[in-house]
């Protein structure tokens, strides 16, 4: 479930940025509510991942895959953010 949701926030958030540059640097709000969502996924899916990474029953691959994912995702929601904060 973390990778599902790492890839999802991925694809929803590099969605956004091409439509916002396509708008020539505007934003809607709904491209802002689609980051505020992604972020939200990327949260859920590092909790999950970390869950699933201690449990022994589960192999590793996907979990650390999951947060590697999430980790990216949250990495491009807080660059995204600290441009809009500083330019």
């Amino acid at each position: 479930m973390s990778v599902i949701l790492g890839i999802i926030s991925l694809a929803a958030l590099v969605t956004v940025v091409f439509l916002s540059y396509q708008n020539g640097g505007e934003a809607a709000v709904k491209f802002g509510f689609t980051g505020v969502l992604a972020m939200i996924f990327s949260l859920v899916g590092v909790a999950l991942g970390v869950l699933a990474a201690c449990n022994k029953e589960y192999y590793r691959f996907f979990p650390v895959t999951g947060i590697i994912l999430n980790v990216i995702d949250l990495g491009g929601v807080s660059l995204i953010l600290y441009a809009g904060v500083n330019l």
